[in-house]
């Protein structure tokens, strides 16, 4: 096991910034995001960037904008208008944490609190966007890290994180910390960012011509740990998507937004959810809409016309 210390050399550490700046300048892409220091545009797209790709956010966060284009909008805004503008991005939940986070702000008075800590007080706020809003949008020199800034701090200083990391995430936001050059938070933490979705990936890195070859622990051996991981995930590949929950939560939410001024019934729902849906499917789908529900997503009738409850009425909150 690969016992490099967490704290680097400073020339080390200095020949890195210098070589990661230089290509984040060479590199960096325009993203609408960029252009703002809106602490609330900055937490909308960090919302977006959740599991989501650059390229599909890009559209997204401009039309919500325009519907939403302050905390105080998507505060005032029904929950139900909320979910349909996030049509299409996926983790529906995502949406009414996002205008639980922009009520809060409001019920303070409608500013945005500067610091990490009173950034995390606010609802579905954790250290990663924290730290994202404090840099971003006040340029705080913060250190915090995400899936990309992560795997690029591990094989620079740690060597391969195949097949498994050797360092927890403390750890590494202490590195992190470590290596974050004073007064360039902003473009730092892009520039890690950048770094890790374009060129540091997870399953192709471009390793032959990496600006960081000569600082990074994981050169060469991180080609063939990749390539043993890949091979290893394929053997226990998991079941199909479209067997999970969660495509079907997706499902039902698409539904209610096509339905969202009638609402719609649990057997009507069955079939457009399932195809091969049948009355057995009745308790399966109710429970799925009753954890949509507890996440703010779906509202089921509290009184029904029926005994029979494959016609409760389910609806948008």
């Amino acid at each position: 096991m690969n016992t490099l210390p967490l704290t680097p050399s400073l020339a080390k550490i200095t020949a890195f910034q210098t070589h990661l700046l230089a290509w984040w300048q060479a590199n960096r892409r325009d993203l609408p995001w960029r252009e703002t220091r809106d602490p609330y545009a900055i937490l909308v797209s960090e919302v977006m960037l959740q599991q989501t790709q650059v390229e599909r956010v890009i559209p997204h966060f401009e039309r919500w904008l325009k519907r939403f284009p302050t905390v105080q909008a998507l505060a005032i805004a029904p929950t139900a208008e909320v979910i349909l503008h996030w049509a299409g991005l996926g983790y529906n939940r995502r949406a009414v944490n996002l205008k639980r986070t922009a009520l809060a702000v409001v019920e303070r008075g409608g500013t945005f609190p500067r610091d990490v800590e009173s950034l995390q007080s606010l609802p579905g706020i954790g250290p990663y966007t924290a730290g994202a809003v404090a840099c971003f949008a006040f340029e705080q020199d913060v250190a915090f890290i995400d899936t990309n800034m992560r795997r690029v701090l591990h094989r620079v200083f740690l060597g391969p994180e195949a097949p498994g990391p050797f360092a927890n995430d403390r750890d590494l936001t202490a590195l992190a910390t470590v290596t974050l050059p004073d007064g360039q938070g902003w473009d730092w933490n892009q520039a890690l960012i950048e770094f890790g979705a374009l060129h540091c990936t997870a399953r192709k890195p471009l390793c032959v011509i990496c600006p960081l070859q000569r600082e990074c622990a994981a050169w060469p051996e991180i080609e063939s740990r990749i390539v043993k991981r890949l091979n290893g995930l394929k053997a226990t590949k998991e079941g199909p998507f479209r067997e999970s929950n969660r495509y079907f939560r997706g499902r039902v939410v698409d539904a209610l937004r096509d339905n969202r001024e009638s609402g719609i019934t649990v057997a009507e729902l069955g079939s457009i959810v399932r195809p091969e849906f049948t009355e057995g499917d009745v308790p399966w789908l109710l429970e799925l809409v009753q954890g949509l529900e507890r996440d703010g997503l779906a509202a089921i009738a509290e009184e029904s016309t029926s005994y029979n409850v494959a016609e409760t009425r389910i609806h948008l909150p």
